[in-house]
Parts: C-alpha cells; sequence; structure tokens
C-alpha cells in the first residue's frame, strides 16, 4: 500500500510532489484532454450555426441556450457522480452529450426548423464537469494536506486558464481551414477519449457517497454569498471579452482582439502557477477577501489604458496585469467552496460554482455588449471594473451580517467525511 502523500517528504517543487502518488499522472492527462473541448463547443457552434443560417443572433441564442441548460442539468449530474461514482456517472453522461453535438451537426448540414438546433445544443448539457470531477480526486487523495490542495487547485486553474485559451483558437482554425463541423467532431472525439482515460484511473477516485442525510451545497452555511460573489466574478470575465473585442474593432484591429484576451489569460496561468508555489498563509476566508480586493483593483487597469491612451497595446499590458489577480482569486474561492460544501457533496459544490461562474459570464457579455454598442467601447471597460467591486462588496457584506462566524472556525466536511 503506498504512503499517504500526506506523510510524504515534502518535494523543493511543490508541483512534483503532487505527481508521486500513483495514477495522478494518468488522470491528470485524461483531464486535460477532455477539458480542452470545453472551451472549443460554443465557439465551433457560432461558426457553424452563423455559416449555415447566416445568423450570428440565432448562433448566440443557441449556445445561451445551452448554457441555460447547463445551469439546470450539471448540478444534478453532479449529485448522481457523488452518489454513484465518477466512472459510473460520467461516461453515459459524457455519451449522451456527444449524441446531442452530433445530432447539431445533422441539423447544420440538413437544414431542419431553427427549433432543433435548440433542442439539440441543449442535450449536450449533460456533460460533466471534469475540473470539479479531478478537483475532488485531489481532495480525496490530500484530504489531510491543505498545502497539497492549494497547491492542486492551484494548477487546476491554471488548466482553465489553458484550455480556455487554446480551445477557442483550436476550435476557429479547425473550423475555418478545414470544414465548419470540424471544430464539433474534434472537439467531441478529444472528450470521449479523455472521459475514458480519467474514468479508468480507479484508484484515485474519490469513494461514492451513499448518504442522503446531508443537506444540499446551497443550503450549507456561506454558500449562498459565496456563489453570488461567483456570478459577479463570471461577469467580469464576460464583459471583459466582449468589450475587449468591441475596442480591439474600433481601433480596427479586430484580428488582434484573441491575441489580446490571450495575454490576459496568459497572466491569470502565470499568476496560478505561482500562487500554487507558495506556502498559504492565514486562514481561507481572509485570503479570499484580499484577492478580491486586489481584482477590483487591478480591474480598474484595462479602463484606465483605454482611456487615457487608446491604444491597444497598453490596453494589451494593461489585461496582462489584470489577469493575474483572476486565478488566485479563483484557486482560494475553490478552497473556500471545498470548505463549505456537507460532507459527500463535493462534486455538486464545485459544480453549482461552476455554474455560478458560467451565469456570470452570460450576464457579463450581455452587460459588456450593451455598454460597448450604446456608449462606447472605451466606458464600457467600467463594466467588469464594477463587476469586480461588486464581487467584492458582497464578500464583505456577508462577513459583516455574520459577525459571529471566525476566519479559523470551518474545516474541511470532506476531510472529515473521508477521515472518520
Amino acid at each position: 500500500m503506498p504512503p499517504s502523500p500526506s506523510l510524504a517528504a515534502p518535494a523543493r517543487n511543490p508541483y512534483r510532489r503532487l505527481f508521486t502518488h500513483p495514477g495522478t499522472v494518468a488522470f491528470t492527462l485524461g483531464n486535460l484532454v477532455a477539458r480542452l473541448p470545453v472551451g472549443m463547443f460554443s465557439v465551433s457552434a457560432v461558426i457553424m450555426i452563423a455559416g449555415s443560417r447566416g445568423s450570428y443572433a440565432l448562433a448566440g441564442a443557441v449556445t445561451a441556450t445551452g448554457l441555460a441548460a447547463t445551469a439546470v442539468v450539471a448540478p444534478w449530474i453532479a449529485r448522481l457522480v457523488d452518489r454513484h461514482g465518477q466512472a459510473r456517472v460520467a461516461v453515459p453522461a459524457t455519451t449522451f452529450a456527444l449524441l446531442g453535438g452530433l445530432a447539431l451537426l445533422l441539423c447544420v448540414h440538413y437544414d431542419p426548423p431553427d427549433w432543433t438546433l435548440f433542442a439539440a445544443y441543449a442535450a449536450t448539457a449533460t456533460t460533466p464537469n471534469i475540473g470539479g470531477m479531478s478537483r475532488a480526486r485531489w481532495a480525496h487523495l490530500f484530504r489531510s494536506d491543505p498545502e497539497a490542495r492549494h497547491t492542486a487547485n492551484s494548477f487546476e486553474q491554471a488548466a482553465d486558464e489553458l484550455c480556455f485559451m487554446l480551445g477557442p483558437v483550436l476550435a476557429a482554425l479547425l473550423c475555418g481551414s478545414l470544414f465548419p463541423e470540424a471544430g464539433t467532431l474534434t472537439g467531441g472525439i478529444l472528450l470521449l477519449t479523455g472521459m475514458l482515460l480519467f474514468t479508468a484511473q480507479r484508484a484515485t477516485e474519490p469513494p461514492p457517497s451513499r448518504s442522503g442525510r446531508t443537506a444540499p451545497p446551497l443550503r450549507a452555511p456561506g454558500m449562498p454569498a459565496l456563489l453570488l460573489s461567483l456570478v459577479a466574478t463570471g461577469a467580469v470575465f464576460g464583459s471583459m471579452e466582449v468589450v475587449t473585442i468591441a475596442f480591439a474593432d474600433a481601433q480596427g484591429h479586430r484580428s488582434a482582439a484573441g491575441a489580446v484576451l490571450a495575454l490576459q489569460a496568459a497572466g491569470s496561468c502565470a499568476a496560478g502557477l505561482l500562487y500554487g508555489a507558495v506556502k498559504p498563509s492565514g486562514p481561507d476566508e481572509r485570503r479570499l477577501l484580499w484577492c478580491l480586493v486586489a481584482m477590483a483593483a487591478l480591474m480598474t487597469l484595462p479602463l484606465l489604458a483605454a482611456g487615457i491612451t487608446g491604444s491597444l497595446v497598453a490596453l494589451a499590458a494593461a489585461l496582462l496585469l489584470a489577469g493575474m489577480a483572476t486565478a488566485p482569486t479563483m484557486v482560494t474561492t475553490m478552497t473556500v467552496v471545498q470548505h463549505r460544501t456537507p460532507e459527500g457533496r463535493l462534486n455538486e459544490g464545485m459544480t453549482l460554482a461552476v455554474t455560478g461562474l458560467l451565469g456570470g459570464i452570460a450576464c457579463g457579455s450581455a452587460t459588456g455588449g450593451w455598454a460597448a454598442e450604446h456608449l462606447s467601447p472605451t466606458t464600457g471597460f467600467i463594466m467588469p471594473a464594477a463587476a469586480a467591486g461588486l464581487a467584492l462588496l458582497i464578500t464583505l457584506c456577508h462577513r459583516a451580517l455574520t459577525p459571529t462566524r471566525h476566519d479559523g472556525d470551518h474545516h474541511s466536511p470532506t476531510a472529515t467525511a473521508e477521515t472518520a
């Protein structure tokens, strides 16, 4: 029997330590392969639908419907994963989602009524939250080692940034250089291959929870405020993307918008890896507050760069710096989610967090687009700064309304469940 990772001698490189446990390299490879298509599907769907039906409005409405369906279905899938295990649920759920993607391809090719596009794309909502399942494995393996969990959450956040940075680029390249359906087909193959590899690593899979006595994560103390903060954080991402594209378009450099946004993701990825290499100090709740303060402050930089200089180069530098606040915020947020989620429902809790984030991205995209069109692209940068401030305000209000709760009073229910 291999030694517990919590008792292993600390390595000079904290990330190397993560992968000394048997099976972690294999499930991480599967996780990365399955996670890359997450950033491909929506871009591929927009290109396919807009190309075949000639309407970006229809393409946007279809992808928004898929997002809404995910918000409803994803927590239910995660609950089944917690109850029956990752392998038993994730593979059939992924297969069903791929059938929905295949139906969308057929609808685009054979030109049936528009409602079939909505139905087909909504069926892809059963795709399991691969990032949440991977974080659950790390939490299980390092249940008694908070430093290793901090490093693992940082690694996962960096992986998120990398996949969301590369996914849209790969989708656009495939759809543009081959044929419009190439992005969706490739994404489906990658998703199924990665999911099969990930779920095949049974030794690292958290045991199913058969307990039905725990309350839903949404009713856990502090969780509603945390989810509201995540909605606001998602609005930062969604509004920044739309407003940056509008600003680049107004400067006559729309094709450079992707590279500018990639700098923000690169800054976040680098900051996430650096943050994971640093030993965490102080309670997680307090660190989250300071991360939100930093994000709210740095999100004013794009507004200042666009308003004062009007330069796309200056904006790119500002986005690189602003992105460095998002990964530490998300890493610490996911750690707090793990603390607040009732035992045996970790996948559901983290899926709720991702759902809140996606909902915020949708709201931010809508408000950012409205501001860029009806005010100006430069003024539109107020939206991500305001959303970051709102996330901070929600957290401050929660702390003010719960004065009896101290930062160090919480513990990880996951650890309690698995060490009991």
